[in-house]
């Protein structure tokens, strides 16, 4: 009896929650209300089906329960409730996919004047590309992939010359536009999901797949890849940033096409030896680095890796956190680098300076800190030596003291929590396994062994 008691008291509790939770979907921000309906429907055949059987159940206890010299009676077959039963069920698998059909031939029918944004992702980035001027997207082959050119555009096709890069997880689309997404991934298969549009579709190798929606209200979404893609997936994230046209314009005109990028001058050494004295202060004539100054060794970083933590230094990014004492004593000698030509050679500069090797200070144990380093390879490399490719700077042959504690302010929140280190936050997500500085000595005693 208690057990009847408990099934009716669980499937009226289960509908009583349903109704009054104030937890439910968030508010529609697509134009997929039809999703929304799919799914009540579903919550609607399912609910009926869960308080049937649990009534069900539960008068099968009472009715059924033990009596003395009483016998149960065994009927293997009867045809009217395997009829009933087929009919029921049948009604209620279909009351579930029918609509599911329609809303599936709106999912595939884009709107014509949908704006196309391509979607790249890679281990574990996301990336996009959108058309210029023309309105036309420049083609693309693996065989052009290098780092210089992530995207794999060909440098032949003038169509894609004002396409718009965005090496940055984070894009941003107009308010009542719809878009249409063309997804491709460079290694393995991935998944394109944002819950508050309404929005998941695969990214698989070799094939560009697609999806379209229309914002509807103006806010920050998050994106996430829900195909598990590698021992990174779960620091695979992005953001979608729906504006109002205006603002989206503005933001768009403010970003670098191909053309532009290739067009960037390259840095020069010369004039930024001149730069590196306020450098050469704190860093070292040769950028070995002055653990009395806590300034870290720069010699052996690659310039795209110096030059976006400059930038991070000067927009704020980095430097202003409460508890980031020496990132503060950092940002205004980054704020003495005028403009992005001024960057560039200071980091030219630096790559012309010879990589020594600097002494090393952690201890640990090597055997744990290879199995801990296995996540951060999939990024740094096997042996520590970065990969422009995912936004992984150098780690072997480089200042341990530093790494220990930049992994601590990953860890505890003091870098990587700025809106504009978007890097920086997947990092923060990757430090948080490390629960100790014991943890951390171990990487880093492995790094060094390499």
């Amino acid at each position: 009896m208690g057990i009847a008691i408990a099934l009716v008291l669980l499937a009226l509790g289960s509908v009583l929650f349903h109704f009054l939770s104030p937890w439910y979907f968030t508010p529609i921000a697509s134009n997929w209300g039809t999703i929304d309906t799919t799914i009540a429907i579903t919550f609607v055949v399912t609910g009926i089906v869960f308080v049937a059987i649990s009534l069900f159940m539960a008068w099968a206890l009472v009715r059924y329960r033990h009596r003395a010299h009483e016998r149960a009676s065994y009927q293997p077959e009867n045809k009217r409730l395997e009829f009933w039963l087929l009919v029921v069920t049948s009604l209620g698998v279909a009351a579930m996919l029918a609509p599911g059909l329609v809303v599936w031939a709106d999912v595939v029918r884009v709107p014509q004047d949908a704006r196309e944004v391509e979607v790249v992702a890679q281990q574990w980035n996301w990336a996009y590309r959108l058309p210029g001027k023309d309105g036309k997207l420049g083609t693309v082959h693996s065989r052009f992939v290098n780092e210089k050119n992530p995207f794999g555009m060909n440098p032949a096709d003038r169509n894609g010359h004002d396409d718009v890069l965005l090496a940055s997880p984070e894009l941003h689309v107009p308010l009542g536009q719809p878009v249409k997404l063309l997804l491709r991934s460079k290694d393995v298969l991935h998944n394109f999901a944002v819950a508050q549009l309404r929005v998941k579709m695969d990214l698989v190798p070799g094939q560009v797949t697609y999806s379209w929606f229309t914002p509807t209200r103006a806010g920050s979404y998050d994106l996430l890849c829900e195909e598990l893609c590698g021992i990174g997936h779960y620091a695979m994230r992005g953001r979608i940033v729906v504006q109002e046209p205006a603002a989206y314009q503005a933001w768009l005109e403010r970003q670098p096409t191909f053309a532009q990028l290739n067009e960037q001058p390259q840095g020069n050494a010369a004039a930024g030896k001149t730069l590196y004295a306020a450098c050469a202060a704190c860093h070292g004539q040769n950028g070995e680095g002055n653990r009395a100054m806590n300034a870290p060794k720069l010699a052996g970083h690659g310039a795209w890796y110096l030059e976006r933590q400059l930038r991070l230094f000067k927009v704020g990014a980095r430097g202003t956190h409460e508890k980031d004492t020496f990132g503060k004593v950092m940002a205004p000698m980054a704020a003495t680098l005028v403009d992005d030509r001024a960057i560039a050679d200071v980091a030219a500069y630096i790559g012309t300076l010879p990589d020594k090797p600097p002494a090393t200070t952690f201890k640990g144990d090597v055997d744990r800190g290879r199995a801990r380093y296995v996540t951060c390879a999939a990024c740094h490399g096997a042996e520590g030596r970065g990969n422009p490719a995912t936004n992984a700077p150098r780690l072997q042959g480089m200042d341990d003291w530093y790494m220990a504690t930049q992994l601590r302010n990953f860890r505890d929140g003091v870098r990587g929590a700025h809106r504009q280190d978007v890097h920086g936050s997947q990092m923060a997500l990757v430090a948080g396994m490390l629960a100790d500085d014991a943890a951390i000595g171990d990487i880093l005693a492995y790094i060094n062994s390499r």
